[in-house]
C-alpha cells in the first residue's frame, strides 16, 4: 500500500465516518484493510475470531439483503446471521449448502436480480423490532456508557447516574459499563451490551475545541456512506435526543451525523453518541456544572427514549412532554 499524506487519510477518515485526524490510528488501518477486499477477490466463511471482515463482506450482507435473505445489519463482518443468509441463499438457488461465499455463489448472486425493492430491508426489519417491542419502558434493557476522559469523567458519570435512577423508576433494565473509576475498553462495551441484549445503547461524552468558542451539543448515530447503510432506529433516536435537549435547554444544536465508529457499527442494539457540550467553552463549562442543568439532560434522554417507543399518533410535540406524564400515564408498565 503506497504511503498517504495526511490530507489523503483525512479524505478517506472523511468518507469512512471515522474521526478525522490525518492520522494512521488503529479504526483507520483498520478501515484501510476493509476497503481493499472487493466481493469476488476471496473466499469468506464464517472463521473463529477473528472473524472475517472487509468491503466485500458488507457488499455479500447488502446483496443478499436485497434479495430478501436476512444477513442482518450491513456491517462488514461475516458472522453468523450472514452464514445463515448465504447457506439459505445457496439452497434457494440449488447450489451446494456449505454457508461459504465462494466462486459458485457469487456467480450466481451476479445473475440473479433483486426480488425486494422499494426499501431497505435491513431498516425495515429494525424498525419493525423496535415496533414490536412496545411503548412500556419496564423490562427495556438499556446500557449507558459514560466516558472516562481526564476533564469529562465525572460529569457525564454523574448524568449517567441521574439518567439511570430515572429509568430504574419507570421500570427499565439499566447498566452502566463503568463505576466512578474503573473503565472498560470500547471492545469489552460493544460484548457487554451484544451479550446482555440491550434494547439501546447511550454513550455519554463532552467535547474540546482548540477555539474556545466552539459550544454546543451534537448527537451520533451508525451510518456508513461507503456501504450505503444506516441504522433507521438509530437515527431516529438521535434525532429525539437532539431535539429533546435543544428544546429544553439553551446548548447550540450542532444536529445529527452519521458516522460508522464501531461502538455505532458493531453494537446489535441502536446505539447514539452525544457529545453534550464543550468543556473549552466557557459557557457549556459552567451549564454542565450545575446540577439543576444535569437533571434537565437527564429528563431530555428519558423523554426521548420514551418517544422512540411511542407511536405517532400517541407522541408528543418536542419539549412538552415531561416524566411526571409518564407516570401519570402509567407507561413504566
Amino acid at each position: 500500500m503506497k504511503e498517504l499524506s495526511p490530507d489523503e487519510i483525512r479524505s478517506f477518515q472523511q468518507e469512512r465516518g471515522l474521526h478525522v485526524t490525518g492520522q494512521l490510528n488503529d479504526s483507520t488501518l483498520r478501515a484501510l484493510e476493509e476497503a481493499r477486499w472487493k466481493l469476488g477477490d476471496r473466499s469468506l466463511n464464517l472463521q473463529p475470531s477473528p472473524m472475517m471482515h472487509g468491503d466485500d463482506v458488507a457488499a455479500l450482507q447488502a446483496r443478499l439483503t436485497e434479495m430478501g435473505f436476512n444477513a442482518g445489519r450491513v456491517d462488514g463482518i461475516f458472522g453468523e446471521r450472514t452464514e445463515s443468509a448465504v447457506k439459505e441463499f445457496q439452497k434457494s438457488v440449488g447450489i451446494k449448502v456449505d454457508g461459504k461465499c465462494g466462486p459458485a455463489t457469487i456467480i450466481a448472486l451476479i445473475r440473479l436480480t433483486k426480488i425486494v425493492s422499494g426499501g431497505a430491508p435491513t431498516q425495515m426489519r429494525e424498525s419493525a423490532a423496535q415496533r414490536n417491542r412496545g411503548p412500556a419502558l419496564a423490562n427495556k434493557v438499556i446500557v449507558i456508557d459514560p466516558a472516562f476522559g481526564d476533564l469529562e469523567a465525572e460529569i457525564v458519570y454523574d448524568i449517567a447516574q441521574r439518567l439511570e435512577g430515572r429509568l430504574l423508576a419507570l421500570g427499565a433494565s439499566v447498566f452502566l459499563t463503568r463505576g466512578p473509576r474503573n473503565v472498560l475498553s470500547e471492545n469489552q462495551i460493544i460484548s457487554f451490551a451484544n451479550k446482555n441484549g440491550a434494547d439501546l445503547v447511550i454513550s455519554l461524552h463532552t467535547d474540546t475545541n482548540k477555539n474556545s468558542t466552539a459550544h454546543g451539543v451534537a448527537t451520533y448515530f451508525y451510518g456508513a456512506d461507503a456501504h450505503g447503510v444506516h441504522s433507521i432506529v438509530g437515527e431516529r433516536f438521535a434525532s429525539l435526543v437532539q431535539r429533546e435537549i435543544c428544546a429544553r435547554t439553551d446548548l447550540l444544536n450542532c444536529r445529527t451525523h452519521a458516522k460508522a465508529w464501531d461502538l455505532l457499527r458493531l453494537t446489535q442494539a441502536p446505539a447514539v453518541r452525544v457529545d453534550l457540550g464543550y468543556l473549552s467553552n466557557e459557557g457549556d463549562a459552567a451549564r454542565l456544572a450545575r446540577p439543576d442543568f444535569r437533571d434537565t439532560l437527564a429528563e431530555a434522554f428519558i423523554i426521548a427514549i420514551q418517544r422512540l417507543y411511542l407511536s405517532a399518533e400517541d407522541d408528543a410535540k418536542t419539549g412538552t412532554l415531561r416524566l411526571s406524564d409518564l407516570r401519570s400515564a402509567g407507561i413504566r408498565r
